[in-house]
């Protein structure tokens, strides 16, 4: 069974950090591109950040220099390290694994991050 499931979210001040992980099972994990989604309350989900099977990344122009899209092929996890939080950061953050250009496309249920002012 294909599962991905998120962790590491939660409550911090505004300028604070949160690591988050997406821990997949069921895939062979290497040969999947990694991605970050979020979504806030009344807003489009967008993608935050996204790290192919072969280690090149991708961010949003809201996030470029402050969060860090990593992967760890061995634990089968991918991670999303987020420094400089900001209120507007807040959202649910999905992980997302798929294979390109193939029907192999998976999300995790969500992580609830939340930056007070």
């Amino acid at each position: 069974q294909v599962q991905l499931v998120e962790s590491g979210g939660g409550l911090v001040q505004a300028g604070g950090s949160l690591r988050l992980s997406c821990a997949a099972s069921g895939i062979i994990f290497s040969i999947h591109a990694m991605a970050w989604y979020r979504q806030a309350p009344g807003k489009q989900r967008e993608l935050v950040a996204a790290i192919t099977s072969g280690g090149s990344t991708n961010y949003a122009d809201s996030v470029k220099g402050r969060f860090t899209i990593s992967r760890d092929n061995a634990k089968k996890t991918a991670y999303l390290q987020m420094n400089s939080l900001k209120p507007e950061d807040t959202a649910v953050y999905h992980c997302n694994g798929k294979i390109p250009s193939t029907a192999s496309d998976y999300w995790g249920q969500g992580t609830q991050v939340t930056v007070s002012s």
